[in-house]
C-alpha cells in the first residue's frame, strides 16, 4: 500500500519555532513527529511513502534519513509554491493511484490506531474517499467537526460548506483513506481550476452537491484511537511533557530518545547531545539536540531552541 504524508504547511502557528525547523521534523522526546508517522505507517504494511515538501524541506529530508523504516521506500513531492491538501493530491495522484487504496495523513500530529481495520471498511463499503473521526472528542468544537447525514456520507465540513441533514459530527484525524478510481481511471479527474485548493470544501464539496455517496465518515471511538496535534506550541509542549503511549514507539529506528529530567510537575525534556549548564533553572523545558542552556537561565514553559528560550503561554 501507498501512503502521502503532508509536510509542505508554514506552520505559522508555531512561529517562532517554524521558522527553524518545518513541523514534521520538530523533535518529541528527541525524534521528529514523522519519524512516529513512518513508523505507524510501516506498521500497516505501507511499503511506499510520497512526502509533499515546501517550507524548509531539507529539515524534513535529515528527519526521515535519520529515522526511515527499514524496507519503507519515501519519495519527495516538491511544491515550489503551496498547493493545499487537494493540490499536493493532485500532484502526485498517478504514484498513490497505484495500490487500492492509498492513505493520506497529516503531517503535524501523533497518531496511533489501526489502520488495517480501517482500510478494510473502506474497502468493504466501496468507497472512494473515506475521512477518519473520532466520535465524542471533547476536543471537537475547539478544531472544528466534519458532519455526516445517513449512511455517514460526508454532509458538513466546518463552517465551509454545509448540506444540512447531518445526522452525527465528529473530529477529523487528518487521515483520507482514497480508492484509486478517484485519483484517476478509466474515467477523468474533474480536479478545481488553479494549482491550489483544498480536498475537502474545494474538490469534494461539488461531489456531494451533485449526489455522490461514496465520501463517508469512519467513526473511531477514543479508546480505539490516540490523536495528538502538534500544530502549537502549547500543543508541541503537550506532547512532550506527556506523550502518548505510542504502540510503535520503540520500534522507531534512529537516535536514543531524549533525556528526561526532574519529576513529572517540572519535566525538562533534553535532547541528545544537549547541554544544560549546572546552575540553569528550567522547568517544563523542552530543549532541542545539540543546544547549549548557558549558565544563570531560568525559564519555564518553553522550549529552548537556536540559542534562545521560546516560551509558550504560561512560560517566561
Amino acid at each position: 500500500m501507498r501512503a502521502m504524508i503532508l509536510a509542505a504547511g508554514l506552520g505559522t502557528r508555531l512561529r517562532p519555532l517554524s521558522a527553524l525547523c518545518a513541523k514534521p521534523a520538530m523533535p518529541v522526546r528527541g525524534l521528529p513527529v514523522i519519524a512516529h508517522t513512518l513508523t505507524w505507517l510501516a506498521r500497516h504494511d505501507v511499503s511506499e511513502v510520497i512526502v509533499n515538501l515546501h517550507h524548509l524541506p531539507e529539515t524534513v529530508r535529515t528527519a526521515i534519513a535519520a529515522h526511515q523504516p527499514e524496507g519503507l521506500v519515501v519519495h519527495y513531492s516538491e511544491e515550489r509554491e503551496l498547493l493545499g491538501t487537494g493540490g499536493g493530491l493532485r500532484a502526485v495522484a498517478e504514484f498513490l493511484a497505484g495500490s487500492d487504496p492509498s492513505v493520506v495523513v497529516a503531517g503535524d500530529c501523533l497518531v496511533d490506531l489501526d489502520l488495517g481495520a480501517a482500510v478494510a471498511r473502506h474497502r468493504a463499503r466501496g468507497d472512494r474517499y473515506t475521512l477518519l473521526v473520532l466520535r465524542d472528542d471533547p476536543r471537537a468544537e475547539a478544531f472544528g467537526t466534519l458532519g455526516a447525514a445517513e449512511e455517514d456520507v460526508l454532509r458538513r465540513i466546518g463552517r465551509r460548506f454545509d448540506l444540512g441533514g447531518e445526522c452525527a459530527r465528529g473530529l477529523f484525524t487528518g487521515i483520507r483513506i482514497v480508492s484509486s478510481d478517484a485519483l484517476g481511471g478509466d474515467e477523468p479527474v474533474d480536479w478545481p481550476d488553479g494549482p491550489a485548493f483544498e480536498d475537502l470544501a474545494d474538490w469534494l464539496g461539488p461531489q456531494l452537491r451533485a449526489g455522490a455517496r461514496d465520501v463517508r465518515l469512519d467513526w473511531i471511538s477514543r479508546d480505539e484511537a490516540l490523536w495528538e496535534p502538534v500544530g502549537t506550541t502549547d500543543e508541541y509542549l503537550a506532547v512532550n511533557r506527556t506523550p502518548p503511549p505510542l504502540s510503535y514507539l520503540d520500534d522507531i529506528p534512529g537516535q536514543p530518545q531524549a533525556e528526561v529530567m526532574g519529576n513529572e510537575d517540572d519535566v525538562v525534556i533534553v535532547g541528545s547531545g544537549a547541554r544544560i549548564d549546572p546552575s540553569a533553572e528550567l522547568r517544563r523545558v523542552v530543549v532541542w539536540p545539540g543546544e547549549s542552556v548557558p549558565a544563570g537561565v531560568r525559564a519555564h514553559d518553553g522550549v529552548w531552541a537556536d540559542g534562545r528560550f521560546v516560551p509558550g503561554e504560561a512560560g517566561g
